[in-house]
């Protein structure tokens, strides 16, 4: 793999003697959120015109970041009703105590979200796990419209508004294990880096068409199971799951700088639109 990216978001905690050597990286819409929250806010105030932008981004024409500015221009609503929106999504009960027992542990958790952002850390809060970092777009809201602010997006490239690809690789050069959980399309270039993939819904097939090992998942209980029994191999006799090292197949160093768009369509592992 070439060097290791720089890396921005979220100080990564040092791997300590006698940690288990994992980490939690947590797609929100769809997996922690059972709704996509920025579709669901979107669906509810604005006209048709952000589906056809959203179709372009299903077919890999346009990348996420250039979507969600899109979709800002679009977006006129007072922020009291996206937030009373935003905190009517129901979430996945098993997730809590899933990642309260990664906590106890010692373990890394964090949510890595390329939705709008603003509803996450009052959800994480709601549900009692504010202590969660997120690496997430910024919204903010004036003048009855919207703005939007990528903070741990790519430096150089654009395609993302944050880069999941960085943040797995930072936990990764901690020493770390990198589990990824998520379910749709923008966990692409999340699960092409990770050691160990959930997957749900489209990134079912992501993984299929590119060739990479997944777990199918329905709910976090599910992935509770298999953690306890993964973490009781390492107290056993010190068994990791393999790591994976993929070549760098998405960002700068692959496409070179200032793309808002991924590249055509290409068959082969990890090289298509995300």
């Amino acid at each position: 793999m070439p060097a290791t990216p720089s890396f921005i978001g979220p100080e990564v905690p040092p791997l300590q003697p006698g940690d288990p050597p994992f980490a939690l990286l947590i797609d929100y819409d769809g997996t922690i959120a059972l709704t996509d929250v920025a579709d669901t806010v979107m669906a509810e105030c604005v006209t048709g015109e952000w589906e056809e932008e959203a179709a372009k981004y299903d077919a890999g024409l346009i990348g996420s970041r250039r979507l969600m500015t899109r979709e800002m221009e679009l977006l006129r609503a007072e922020p009291d009703a996206l937030y009373a929106t935003a905190a009517a999504q129901p979430h996945d009960p098993s997730f809590v105590p899933f990642v309260e027992r990664a906590r106890a542990l010692g373990i890394p958790v964090e949510v890595v979200s390329d939705g709008f952002g603003f509803y996450i850390a009052p959800a994480l809060q709601h549900l009692g796990v504010g202590w969660i970092p997120v690496s997430a777009a910024r919204t903010t809201f004036a003048d009855g419209g919207a703005t939007i602010e990528y903070p741990n997006g790519h430096p150089t490239c654009f395609v993302c508004g944050t880069c999941k690809r960085n943040r797995v690789l930072a936990h990764r050069a901690a020493g770390r294990r990198v589990i990824f959980i998520g379910d749709g399309e923008s966990d692409r270039y999340a699960a092409g880096y990770a050691d160990v993939v959930f997957a749900k819904r489209s990134l079912v097939h992501i993984c299929v068409d590119s060739g990479w090992p997944f777990h199918r998942w329905t709910e976090f209980a599910e992935i509770d199971g298999w953690f306890g029994q993964t973490l009781d191999a390492w107290r056993a006799d010190g068994s990791l799951p393999p790591p994976v090292d993929r070549p760098l197949f998405c960002g700068p160093e692959v496409w070179g700088e200032g793309h808002w768009d991924p590249p055509a369509p290409t068959r082969g592992e990890g090289l298509a639109p995300g």
